[in-house]
């Protein structure tokens, strides 16, 4: 039925344009414009659905593909189409922009409509981001999507959100001109930018690891990884919450995407000879991460902290696969590895944006993250207690949660590669429900601590909405993570055998 449909266009193109017909708008009327962004990002979620329910889970093809001359004289084409690892993060983006857009309705009273235009143009620019098999449609859609949130942040963020801003902008795009860089030499080898022909490259050890560095600067910035994670607190802090919510549940996951289709396939022998680097470094996001987001006082800093934590577990699933597949073990452990960081990446965009979600819930009414300004919400605000404990246990792991698959997948692979891994990856168990029940205890339970406090009022019906639709995803990926597992075996094995056979 939609073989012959520019699908992929649509859903990119349909939030942009409608998030400048919102611009039109104006301040003049910001319901009107409240309406356009809500009724736009719905529409842009329905049109996302059949590329799952189209989806041929069997092959590892692209699917949707739409492929036009763009650039002649450079060989530099309008190249779009999914696999099995970018169909699930574009449904991620186009579920979280509607959750995004319906948080801010009452909350936003200042330039509505370019608030709401901005996550409207960004979200087609990050579809765009896991759409695009040209590199340097890639590379353009990858530096577009910040433009907005650089906006977001700037203008309707915090008191320092200048200077968040700018170490924002300033991290992400250095690393972007080094892959813009590797990018170009890759072209002079191929003649073309097409991404699936950088795949089938045969490179030499110093161009793999060369590349591969520019490679890791670009996408640990992106995710963040650890030393590089720096601008990621300060962003949260100072963002408004639907930033936040966009930044921990998309943005982070373009790092972990690049990894997947440029790194580990581009540069196999690279990835295996510095995987011992990617693990380190993962395995210090967990451990060390998770030690300082223990001394937090500030909630938005707390769970950005823990995002780091958690994406650690991302970075390290992807780059174990080459021990794995060295061990006794082979692909099938490699295979579980790949999809248990993939599973991770989805689950933990519904958990963050959740968590980030309810602190705003609170800012909104006392307009303060600090923990020490609050405890005892629970007799107050006994609903939204209700909603913050389940998505603190998730994020905690709790089993039965989206939390718990990702993570339990990952440490189970890294059993198979080397049981000193798998116990400190395992130690995010402990320092998770550590730091995050720190915050609940001292949030949530006890008496209620002061008279702001006790003026609290539950969450509306618009609160409980995007709440409950947050835990219904959580639950139900916990519950049955299937449905997004089975659309990845295929394209996960054929990269394995990618790997596996484009050694030098």
């Amino acid at each position: 039925m939609y073989a012959d449909w520019p699908l992929l266009s649509l859903v990119i193109w349909t939030p942009i344009i409608g998030g400048i017909l919102v611009l039109f708008a104006g301040d003049r009327d910001p319901s009107g414009a409240r309406k356009i962004a809500l009724v736009v990002s719905i529409a842009t979620l329905l049109l996302t659905l059949p590329l799952y329910t189209q989806f041929n889970s069997g092959t590892h093809l692209m699917q949707f593909v739409e492929r036009h001359e763009w650039i002649a004289a450079f060989n530099i084409e309008y190249y779009l189409g999914i696999d099995g690892i970018s169909m699930p993060l574009i449904l991620l983006t186009s579920f979280t922009t509607v959750v995004v857009i319906i948080s801010a309705w009452e909350v936003i009273q200042y330039r509505v409509s370019q608030y709401m235009a901005a996550f409207l143009i960004m979200e087609g620019f990050m579809i765009g981001t896991f759409s695009a098999l040209d590199s340097i449609l890639f590379y353009i859609f990858f530096e577009a999507m910040l433009i907005p949130m650089f906006l977001v942040i700037g203008i309707w963020g915090g008191a320092n959100r200048i200077y968040a801003t700018i170490k924002f902008f300033l991290y992400t795009f250095i690393g972007s001109v080094l892959m813009l860089v590797a990018l170009i030499y890759m072209y002079t080898r191929t003649g073309s930018f097409a991404i699936f022909d950088f795949h089938h490259l045969r490179l030499s050890m110093t161009e793999q690891v060369l590349i591969f560095l520019a490679f890791l600067v670009a996408f640990a910035v992106k995710v963040p990884m650890w030393p590089v994670h720096t601008w990621l607190p300060d962003a949260h802090v100072e963002a408004p919450t639907g930033g936040s919510v966009i930044l921990a549940a998309i943005m982070l996951k373009i790092g972990g995407y690049g990894f997947l289709r440029f790194s580990l396939p581009i540069t196999p022998d690279a990835s295996a000879e510095l995987d011992w680097l990617i693990i380190t470094m993962s395995l210090t996001a967990v451990v060390y991460i998770g030690f300082v987001a223990l001394v937090q006082r500030d909630m938005k800093k707390l769970i950005a902290y823990s995002s780091i934590a958690h994406m650690g577990f991302v970075t390290l699933g992807f780059f174990i696969v080459f021990r794995i597949m060295d061990s006794a073990h082979g692909e099938q452990g490699a295979a579980l590895a790949l999809e248990g960081g993939m599973v991770q990446m989805v689950s933990h965009g519904f958990i963050s944006g959740a968590m980030f979600l309810c602190v705003g819930v609170m800012y909104d009414r006392m307009h303060s993250r600090q923990i020490a300004d609050y405890g005892g919400v629970a007799n107050t605000m006994p609903m939204f207690a209700a909603f913050m404990v389940f998505f603190a246990m998730a994020n905690a792991g709790l089993p039965g949660t989206s939390g718990f698959v990702g993570e339990f997948m990952v440490i189970l692979a890294s059993f198979k590669a080397s049981f000193w891994i798998a116990f400190l990856a395992a130690l995010t168990l402990i320092l998770g429900a550590a730091y995050t029940l720190w915050m609940v205890k001292r949030v949530v339970y006890g008496e209620i601590a002061n008279d702001n406090v006790r003026a609290l009022s539950d969450i509306n019906k618009r609160e409980f909405l995007f709440l409950a639709i947050l835990a219904l995803a959580v639950l139900g990926l916990g519950l049955w993570p299937d449905p997004l597992v089975d659309v990845m075996h295929a394209t996960v094995d054929n990269l394995l055998n990618h790997i596996a056979n484009s050694k030098l």
